[in-house]
């Protein structure tokens, strides 16, 4: 029964892992570390994680936080690295449990509880290209210059520690909601508090045949539920570009294998952490734009190319533009800010699918003509003081929907950069579990 869940799971791009976890006695509170690319101008942040986890075993001595990646000791950090995986490994730090899935509970610091499914993606079945129409795709540009230096971590490597969210698309909740309502007959592996004001995390093992077969069923189930010539399964939520490291560091092994080691060669697979983009506690931020020495008369220009037709209404303040963008959003619109007056942008006939990408349009059709220059700000405050400074203009977009998420990529491909946020830097994923690589 085992071997039909995982032969079910890599027809359609995944497959059950081994999974290692700290071994008893470990100090989880210290072990479990925020994602790498988290905090990346804030060295106080990862100076208080070292201070917490000095001396003690923790993920903070295997990843490479990015806020680290200019400094001068890169390669002898890695080399550290590649050591500390090694001597974990020896001193028996792991404790591995194969072909396991991982049930995880998320608690942050607000109370916002989500779930989630630790498994490994099928490297082969996933591409950042534009236009592609793998299984597994990236829902936001992948900037390629970031790959290399992060090629140079993983790829001597033993083990990979992931923080890597990927969605699927489960209205009915089929896949992990089943799961949740077994917590009491599932091995508890872990629980703990998350360090500086990450709330806390829960863990149960997945590794009944039957449980598993179960799993397989359901994705198989929403794979068929898909569009046969365009079938997105699994969309990349936060660390795409961690995995597009992973896809490269494959692709430079895949070479020297024989097509029967490629098969279940582990470096094919990475794991992940799956999320139902349905799951209540999943919220999609919108992240806004500020336009700098920009006139109102040259934006105006540039929409109006995205669409058939701009209306555009005035309204009184920034209260009123949130109150506009918090409803749910039956048409294209967004708002602009500048020069202290507001207005409301709807566009009929847009050429993209969200107004996020629209504007985006815009952005590149200002580059082009070195006009002006653009930043992505979180927050209506922030966005509503840069746009409306002199010179500048301010756009508030509205949060992308959970029902048209997987559709837009589709449609569109790869979103726009930074059209959504899964949350503030504390609600992502910490370092818990990992995996052999080698």
């Amino acid at each position: 029964m085992l071997n039909t869940a995982k032969e079910k799971m890599q027809k359609i791009g995944c497959t059950i892992p081994n999974i290692l976890l700290p071994n008893e006695g470990i100090d989880l509170s210290s072990w479990a570390v925020i994602a790498c690319d988290q905090f990346t101008s804030q060295r106080e942040y990862w100076k208080k994680a070292g201070d917490i986890c000095y001396g003690k075993d923790s993920t903070l001595h295997m990843i490479f936080p990015e806020v680290y990646l200019e400094d001068d000791n890169k390669e002898e950090r890695i080399g550290w690295i590649n050591n500390t995986m090694n001597y974990y490994k020896n001193k028996g730090v792991f404790k591995e449990y194969r072909d396991t899935l991982v049930l995880v509970k998320r608690t942050t610091a607000s109370g916002t509880v989500r779930y989630g499914l630790m498994l490994a993606l099928d490297l082969d079945a996933y591409s950042w290209e534009k236009g592609a129409k793998t299984l597994i795709r990236a829902t936001e540009g992948t900037i390629l210059s970031r790959i290399p230096p992060r090629v140079a971590i993983r790829k001597n490597a033993i083990l990979e520690l992931p923080h890597i969210l990927v969605l699927i698309s489960d209205k009915k909740k089929s896949v992990i909601e089943p799961l949740v309502k077994k917590t009491e007959s599932l091995k508890k592996l872990y629980q703990t508090s998350l360090m500086l004001g990450g709330g806390e995390i829960e863990g149960w093992a997945v590794d009944d045949p039957e449980l598993l077969n179960s799993v397989a069923d359901a994705l198989c189930a929403l794979k068929e539920g898909l569009d046969k010539k365009n079938p997105l399964l699994f969309a990349m939520g936060d660390g795409n570009h961690s995995f597009a490291t992973a896809k490269q560091c494959w692709e430079d092994i895949k070479g020297t294998l024989s097509e029967e080691e490629r098969k279940n060669h582990p470096a094919r697979y990475c794991l992940v952490e799956i999320e139902n983009v349905f799951d209540k506690g999943i919220e999609f931020e919108a992240i806004h734009r500020a336009f700098f020495n920009v006139s109102l008369a040259d934006f105006d220009k540039e929409i109006a190319k995205t669409c058939k037709k701009v209306n555009v209404e005035s309204v009184k303040n920034l209260k009123a533009v949130k109150a506009f963008l918090k409803k749910k959003q039956e048409t294209h619109s967004f708002a602009l800010c500048s020069g202290g007056k507001y207005f409301i942008y709807t566009l009929d006939g847009a050429k993209s699918s969200i107004p996020a990408g629209s504007i985006q349009r815009v952005i590149e059709a200002l580059a082009k003509k070195s006009k002006g220059s653009v930043d992505y700000i979180h927050g209506y405050e922030e966005t509503d003081k840069l746009g409306n400074a002199e010179g500048n203009i301010g756009i508030f977009l509205p949060a992308i929907s959970k029902d048209t998420f997987f559709d837009s990529i589709v449609k569109d491909g790869a979103l726009p950069r930074k059209t959504f946020s899964m949350g503030e830097a504390e609600e992502k994923r910490y370092y818990m579990e990992g995996r052999y690589i080698k």
